[in-house]
C-alpha cells in the first residue's frame, strides 16, 4: 500500500515537461530519511512551518503603518506569487512544487520596512562587515543557518536556488534556466556578499525557477498599484495610455494577460519568454511605479527616523553582547535559543543584523520607542 501512495503522489510528474525539474533530480544538502511526501512538497512543508514564515503576517510589502487592513503585507505577496507560478506551471506541466516551494520561501530574509529596511541593513552591513546585505540572500541563510534555532533546514538546493535567483526588481524579455552543481550554487552565494552587481545577474539553475522570477514581478506591479489607488496616492486614470492598451487597469487584468502571453510564448519551450509588446509594457508600467508608487511610500521625515532606528539599534545591541546584558531582547529571545554551532560561528556583527532582519515591522518599533525611551 506504501508503494501505491508513492506512485500517486508523483503520478503527476508522468506528464511533466522534458524541461520540467522532476523529483528524481532533487539534490539534497544532508542525507535524510524520507517519507511518502515527494521531495518538493516536503520543502513546502519545512517553509511554512518556519518560525520565518510567520512572522511574514507582519512584514511590510510597500506600505507600513497605514490605518487600512486590506494593504498588502509581505504574507499576502508571496501567496500571491505562488498562486501565480503555479498558474504558469500548471499550464506548461512544470514541477508545481518546487515552484510553490520557492514562492513561498522567496522572501523570508525580508528586514522589517521592506525594501527601505533593507537598504539600511545594507549600509550597516557594508559599514561593519564589509557584506553586502540582500533579502534574497537573507532568505537563504535562513533556511541555510538560520532557521530550526540555528541548525538550518535541509530545503533542497533547487528550492534554494530558486529563492536566492529571484530578484524581482529587475525584468528580462526572457529568462533561460543555467544548471549548477552544489559547488556552483555555493559559489554564487557566497559571492553574492561581496559582489552585489554580480549577484543580480544569477540565474536560476531550474525552469521552475525562472517561472518564480518572473512571478514575483507579475505579483507585485498590479497590486501595488491597487494599494496606492485605495490609499489615495494615485488614481487608476493615471495609468500610462498605451500600458493599459496592452495590460490592463487592474490588477486581474494585468496578471491575466501576462500570464496568457507568457505561456503562449514559452510553452514546450526551454525557456520562460514573454513577447516584445508585453516586455514593453511591463517595463514601463514597472517604472511608473518607481516613481508614483514607490519613490513616494516614505517621506524623508520617516525615512530618517527609521534609519535611526536601525543604527540605534544595531549599536544597543552590539553593545549588549559585548557586556553580556542578559536583560537584553537580543540575548533573552534571540541568542538564548540558538545552537552553540550558531553562536561558535558568527561574530556579535553578523548576529546582530541576523537579528534585525528577522525583526516584525511591529516589533522593529516596539524596540526603537522602548530605546529612544531609555536614552532621554
Amino acid at each position: 500500500m506504501e508503494e501505491e501512495i508513492k506512485r500517486n503522489l508523483l503520478k503527476r510528474e508522468e506528464n511533466l515537461s522534458p524541461y520540467a525539474c522532476k523529483s528524481t533530480s532533487v539534490i539534497r544538502l544532508r542525507e535524510e530519511d524520507t517519507d511518502n511526501r515527494p521531495p518538493f512538497f516536503r520543502d513546502v512543508d519545512r517553509i511554512i512551518y518556519s518560525l520565518a514564515y510567520s512572522r511574514y503576517i507582519d512584514k511590510t510589502q510597500v506600505f507600513s503603518y497605514l490605518n487600512n487592513d486590506h494593504i498588502s503585507k509581505r504574507m499576502i505577496h508571496v501567496q500571491f506569487v505562488s498562486k501565480i507560478a503555479r498558474t504558469i506551471a500548471r499550464m506548461l506541466n512544470l514541477n508545481e512544487d518546487l515552484v510553490e516551494a520557492a514562492s513561498l520561501g522567496h522572501d523570508i530574509g525580508h528586514a522589517p520596512l521592506g525594501h527601505l529596511g533593507e537598504k539600511f541593513l545594507d549600509e550597516i552591513s557594508k559599514r561593519e562587515l564589509n557584506q553586502n546585505f540582500m533579502h534574497n540572500i537573507q532568505s537563504v541563510r535562513n533556511f541555510l543557518v538560520l532557521d530550526n534555532d540555528g541548525r538550518g533546514k535541509n530545503v533542497s538546493l533547487q528550492v534554494l536556488d530558486a529563492i536566492m535567483c529571484h530578484n524581482g526588481e529587475i525584468l528580462e524579455n526572457i529568462y533561460k534556466p543555467q544548471p549548477k552543481t552544489k559547488e556552483e550554487f555555493f559559489l554564487e552565494y557566497e559571492t553574492s556578499y561581496y559582489d552585489a552587481e554580480k549577484a543580480k545577474k544569477y540565474r536560476p539553475m531550474t525552469l521552475e525557477g525562472c517561472v518564480v522570477r518572473i512571478s514575483d514581478i507579475i505579483a507585485y506591479l498590479g497590486r501595488d498599484i491597487e494599494d496606492a489607488i485605495m490609499i489615495g496616492i494615485l488614481k487608476r486614470s493615471d495609468l500610462p495610455k498605451d500600458v493599459v492598451q496592452i495590460l490592463g487597469d487592474d490588477n486581474s487584468k494585468i496578471i491575466t494577460n501576462i500570464i496568457d502571453d507568457i505561456v503562449k510564448n514559452s510553452y514546450g519551450k526551454p525557456y520562460i519568454k514573454m513577447s516584445d509588446e508585453v516586455f514593453k509594457a511591463m517595463f514601463k508600467l514597472k517604472e511608473f511605479n518607481y516613481q508614483n508608487i514607490y519613490n513616494k511610500a516614505y517621506d524623508e521625515e520617516k525615512i530618517t527616523y527609521y534609519r535611526d532606528g536601525f543604527n540605534m539599534l544595531y549599536k544597543k545591541y552590539l553593545n549588549d553582547l559585548e557586556t553580556d546584558n542578559e536583560e537584553s531582547s537580543i540575548i533573552k529571545i534571540y541568542t538564548s535559543t540558538m545552537d552553540q554551532k550558531y553562536l561558535n560561528s558568527n561574530n556579535y556583527k553578523r548576529i546582530v543584523i541576523d537579528y534585525l532582519a528577522g525583526m516584525t515591522d511591529d516589533y522593529f518599533l516596539m524596540e526603537y520607542k522602548k530605546l529612544l525611551e531609555e536614552v532621554k
